[in-house]
Formats: C-alpha cells, sequence, structure tokens
C-alpha cells in the first residue's frame, strides 16, 4: 500500500497545479472582461436551479469537468460585484491580493480558535487586529478579533455590553433586570437581532428619531433616558452609527460618551461602513470624531477595505473584557505546552471556537497597497458620490436626502408634475426604475424607505468606479424615471 501512496499523492498535487492555473486565468480573463459582462444575470431562480439539480454525486468526475461547469454555469449567473456599476449593498470589489489571501488560507487551512492548529496564522491575526486598534485609536489594553462580519461583530459588542454592565453575571445568571438599548432609527437590522440574541429582548431596543442630517437626535434620547428609567429599566447601552448604511451620517460620539458615562452605560460604535473614513485623506478621519471614545467597536474590512468576504471585526477598548466574557478552557483545549502563557487562544476571547484564517486577506492587502492607497480609492468613491448629489441638487425633477458624508447618497425622484403624488406611487415608480435598470445590466443599486419617503439608495465603494460612471448613472436615471412617471400615468 505505502508503495502507491507517493505517486497517487503525487497525481493529486499535479491536479491541483493544473486546475489551480485554469481557476487563475478564468478568473483573470473574467475581471479583465468585467464591464463588457451584464452587472446582474438576467435568469429566474427556477432556471438557476435547474442548473445545479441533481442528486449527490456517488463517483467523482473529472476535474476539467468540474471547472468546466464553474465557469458554465457559476460565473455568468453571478451578480458582478467587480463591475464597476454596481453601487448597491456594501459589498465592495475585492483587490484581487485579496483573493489570494483567501486561496492560501483555504489551502493550508490553519484553524486560528486554537494557536497549536496555527502559530504563524494566529501572529499575523493578531498583529492585523493589533493594526485595526491602532486605527481607531486604542491603546495597548485593547484586544479584539476578526468575526464573519458586522452581525456577528454587532453581535458581540451588545454581549460585552450585557456582561460588563452585569458586573459580569448575566453569562452565569441570565437576563433577571428590564434593559434598555438606545439606537437611532437609521441603525442597521443586525442590531435587533443582536438584542434578541443577548436575551434582553427587541422590546428593549429604544429607537430615537434622527435630525435632519440623520444623525440621532440627542435631546429626544435624553427625554427616552429620562422617560424610561421613570419607568423603572435600566440604561444598559447606546449603539452609536459611525456611518449609516442609508447615508453614510455619523452620530455625535462624543455627547454619546457624555451621556454613557454619566448613565453608566456601555457605548458601542457600530462603524461596519464608515470605518473606512479613517483612511481617507480628504475629509478624513475628523467626520469620526470620538470613535476613540467608544467601548467597542464594530468594523468590516469587507467593506471599505476591498477585502474579500467574509472579514469583519470587533475591536473593544479594554481587551480584558473578551476574557471575561468568552474566557472558558475545557480541558480538551487547555494547552499543557503553554507553560509561560504565551499562546494567544482566540477561542477564549471570542465567540467562534473554530475560526477561519481571515486575518490573512487583510494583512496582505495592508501588506500590497498600503494605507495611503486604499485610502485614495475610498476618497474617489466619496467624490463620486458628491458628484452625484451636486448633478441632483441642480435639478428639479430629482432631491438628494442630505449632502454625502461618505460614499452613500440617497436620492429620490419628484418632478413638480408629482408633487401632490401618494407615496405609493412614488414607490412604485422608484422600485420600477430600479428593476428596469437592473435588468438593462449597466448599474445596480436599491431602493430604500427613509422618515416615510421612499430613495434610491446608490453607493459606489469600488476602486473600478469613475466620475463618468456617475455621469452615465445619472442620464439613465433620468431617461428611466421619466419613461416609468409616463407608464403610470400618474395626474
Amino acid at each position: 500500500m505505502a508503495e502507491h501512496a507517493v505517486p497517487e499523492e503525487k497525481n493529486k498535487i499535479d491536479e491541483f497545479r493544473n486546475s489551480g492555473h485554469r481557476v487563475v486565468d478564468a478568473l483573470a480573463d473574467h475581471l479583465a472582461s468585467i464591464e463588457d459582462r451584464s452587472l446582474f444575470p438576467q435568469v429566474t431562480p427556477s432556471y438557476v436551479n435547474d442548473l445545479f439539480d441533481e442528486p449527490m454525486p456517488e463517483e467523482g468526475s473529472p476535474p476539467d469537468e468540474v471547472l468546466k461547469a464553474i465557469e458554465e454555469k457559476l460565473l455568468p449567473n453571478c451578480t458582478q460585484v467587480t463591475h464597476p456599476g454596481y453601487m448597491g449593498l456594501i459589498t465592495p470589489t475585492p483587490l484581487p491580493v485579496g483573493a489570494l489571501g483567501d486561496f492560501i488560507a483555504s489551502t493550508i487551512n490553519q484553524n486560528v480558535g486554537t494557536y497549536s492548529l496555527g502559530p504563524a496564522a494566529v501572529a499575523i491575526e493578531r498583529r492585523t487586529v493589533r493594526w485595526l486598534l491602532d486605527l481607531v485609536g486604542y491603546d495597548q489594553a485593547a484586544g479584539g478579533n476578526l468575526t464573519s462580519g458586522g452581525t456577528m461583530a454587532n453581535f458581540i459588542g451588545l454581549k460585552l455590553a450585557r456582561d460588563f454592565i452585569s458586573g459580569n453575571k448575566a453569562q452565569h445568571e441570565g437576563v433577571r433586570d428590564r434593559w434598555a438599548v438606545y439606537m437611532s432609527d437609521q441603525r442597521q437590522v443586525s442590531l435587533d437581532k443582536a438584542v434578541d440574541a443577548i436575551g434582553v429582548g427587541r422590546e428593549a431596543m429604544k429607537l430615537v428619531p434622527t435630525n435632519e442630517r440623520y444623525e440621532i437626535d440627542i435631546d429626544e434620547l435624553e427625554k427616552a433616558i429620562a422617560r424610561d428609567k421613570a419607568e423603572g429599566l435600566k440604561p444598559l447601552c447606546i449603539v452609536a452609527m459611525a456611518g449609516t448604511t442609508n447615508t453614510g451620517s455619523v452620530d455625535d460620539l462624543v455627547a454619546l460618551r457624555t451621556i454613557a458615562n454619566r448613565e453608566g452605560m456601555w457605548l458601542h460604535a457600530d462603524a461596519a461602513y464608515g470605518g473606512g473614513m479613517i483612511l481617507s485623506h480628504n475629509p478624513g478621519p475628523a467626520c469620526l470624531k470620538g470613535l476613540e471614545l467608544a467601548d467597542s467597536i464594530t468594523m468590516d474590512p469587507h467593506k471599505w477595505f476591498f477585502a474579500p468576504v467574509d472579514a469583519g471585526a470587533i475591536l473593544v477598548r479594554d481587551g480584558a473584557q473578551l476574557w471575561e466574557s468568552f474566557g472558558m478552557v475545557p480541558a480538551y483545549l487547555k494547552d499543557e505546552h503553554d507553560t509561560e502563557g504565551e499562546r494567544f487562544q482566540y477561542f477564549a476571547h471570542s465567540f467562534e471556537q473554530s475560526r477561519r484564517f481571515r486575518g490573512l486577506k487583510v494583512w496582505m492587502i495592508f501588506k500590497r497597497y498600503g494605507t495611503k492607497q486604499i485610502g485614495h480609492w475610498i476618497d474617489e468613491n466619496i467624490a463620486q458620490a458628491r458628484h452625484l448629489h451636486g448633478l441632483v441638487e441642480a435639478s428639479d425633477d430629482f432631491h438628494s436626502a442630505c449632502e454625502p458624508v461618505m460614499s452613500a447618497v440617497c436620492l429620490r425622484y419628484q418632478p413638480p408634475s408629482l408633487a401632490d403624488a401618494d407615496e405609493e406611487v412614488i414607490g412604485r415608480l422608484h422600485h420600477e426604475v430600479a428593476l428596469r435598470i437592473e435588468q438593462g445590466g449597466k448599474f445596480w443599486f436599491g431602493t430604500t424607505l427613509m422618515k416615510g419617503q421612499w430613495w434610491f439608495r446608490i453607493n459606489p465603494v469600488n476602486f473600478r468606479t469613475t466620475i463618468s460612471h456617475m455621469d452615465e448613472l445619472y442620464e439613465t436615471l433620468q431617461r428611466e424615471c421619466a419613461e416609468v412617471e409616463a407608464a403610470l400615468g400618474v395626474k
């Protein structure tokens, strides 16, 4: 049996080498021609499902046959988020070096949850987290870890809040008090999931109105806290938005820190999208003033640092709280060789036990491009959003929700002819226009509802997008909106 082991292993390696070359060549060709492709596949769900409708294989297929299925069935039927016209949900075009990082991480399969399963990988992950901690202005007492994204990071941030404010009793005793968690009406939906998951319940989530810039209204927050305390609720946490999904708005972090200190609350900042502004040269990180005052911060490198998904991060001002919340070491994971306590165990400082080596792609992106180049791409996206805002401001037919703080801009079509139109009609028009533009294959964006009104939500987070793409998008919007208005026959 041993005589056949070496040739068989060589065959596997040769297959890996040959298939790997083919995959890289196919993907490079795919990226090189990305703007010639339809951004969104014009297929039905049933058609796509039928492409892959087959029983579990009992016998394997030749590698060329498997790769042919990828090239013919998968790649043509993807949403091409690498297309410069993709301006929808915040899933930026990933930098190719990050994709190579994922390829390497999958091949060596280091489980960074445990030091012994990846010493160098743990070191890279820790260094990557340290870079992020330095970026936000945390000192050496801070800690953190990479997560699957903002949803998991927000969950961890609120769990840390619950544990700390309860004197680290809630993770043992359960939630016994009536708590209140405060955030603006522009919060991301992952926070709704988080208040549920930590056991305080969604009724404990107190949504505070926002001002005309879509920032949390401080006066309304103060009133809500006073009202809830009078009813016997205990303030647990304030969640600050440091870059809202719709408009990139940033809450007054300094004022929120003052309130949190006075009330004995945890301050968590959701900078999943907005964290990229730390690397901006213009307007720069000043728009995130006070971010370092938060007790915990959500940041997503797979958003505006252009890393492939998944790569989120939870950053904590006092890293010791991670151990307080997650520091359980069962006998089968106890490292008897770590007599000096030098082997960092991520499983005892985070929610996950098995952990994908997410840090490599982020580390490679920073090493390859550096913060200056990444910041330049971010500034280009901001300029593109502001350019579109400027075009709209000069129009009588379109309105912009507010001047973009980041790269998110919300536009509304409501010409004088639709001044008195019902909001339901306006909503139908916006949905239909977005669908028609999607079907055109050159642009993709979504719609959103803010303060009872429908808007186009357009968010360039792509290093391939240019000002000329924004001009073309605006011309497309003008044409399609006018045509849909005429088709609806609105009076």
